[in-house]
C-alpha cells in the first residue's frame, strides 16, 4: 500500500492546494467576523478621497487637461482601501465604497475645477473653494457637471463596490460557515 505523504511521481506537484490540510473552527469565523472595521473603512476611503483629490488637481493643472476618467481610477482605489482597512464580509462595504466613490468624484471634479479657477484669478485653490456659497452649486452643477461626469461616477462606483469586500481564502470560508452553522444551532 503507497503512503498518502509521500508524493507520486507520476503527479504533478499541486500549487493550489496546502501541503497540510488546515484546520477551522467556529471561533476562526468568530474571529473574521470580529475583525471588520466599518469605520477603519470609512476613514480609509476619506483618505483616499482627499489624497487623490489633490494629486489629480495638481496633475490636472500641471499638465492643463482635466482627466474626467481619473474618476474610474478613484473608484477602483477606494475598493481596495475600504478592502485593505475594513476587512468587510458583508453588504455594508460594498455600499460604503459606492457612496464613497461618488462623493469622491464629484469632490474631486470640484477640486479640479477650483483649481483652475484658481489659476485664472491668480489665486490659490483653497481661496476659491472658500468663497464657495450656496449660490455657486447650483451653477456649477448646471454648467460644468456633464452627463460623462456621472457616467464615470457610477462605473467607479460599481468598481469601488466590486473590490470592497475581502475576499476570503478556503480556509477562512469554512471557518464563516462553520460559525454560521453554529449559529443557527444556537437560535434552532
Amino acid at each position: 500500500m503507497t503512503d498518502p505523504n509521500v508524493p507520486s511521481i507520476a503527479r504533478m506537484r499541486k500549487r493550489h492546494t496546502p501541503r497540510r490540510p488546515t484546520e477551522a473552527d467556529a471561533e476562526d469565523g468568530r474571529r473574521l467576523l470580529q475583525r471588520q472595521s466599518f469605520r477603519g473603512a470609512a476613514i480609509a476611503s476619506l483618505v483616499v478621497i482627499v489624497v487623490f483629490g489633490v494629486l489629480w488637481a495638481m496633475l490636472s493643472t500641471l499638465t492643463n487637461r482635466i482627466f474626467p476618467w481619473m474618476t474610474v481610477v478613484l473608484g477602483i482605489l477606494i475598493g481596495l482601501a475600504i478592502r485593505r482597512a475594513g476587512r468587510g464580509l458583508d453588504w455594508r462595504f460594498p455600499v460604503l465604497a459606492a457612496f464613497a466613490a461618488v462623493l469622491g468624484a464629484f469632490a474631486g471634479n470640484v477640486v479640479v475645477s477650483a483649481a483652475f479657477t484658481a489659476r485664472a484669478l491668480d489665486t490659490n485653490a483653497l481661496a476659491v473653494l472658500g468663497a464657495v456659497t450656496s449660490m455657486t452649486w447650483p451653477v456649477y452643477f448646471e454648467e460644468f457637471v456633464t452627463v460623462a461626469d456621472v457616467v464615470y461616477a457610477l462605473t467607479a462606483a460599481a468598481l469601488a463596490a466590486y473590490f470592497a469586500n475581502h475576499r476570503p481564502t478556503r480556509t477562512e470560508f469554512l471557518a464563516l460557515r462553520k460559525w454560521e452553522e453554529q449559529e443557527e444551532k444556537k437560535h434552532a
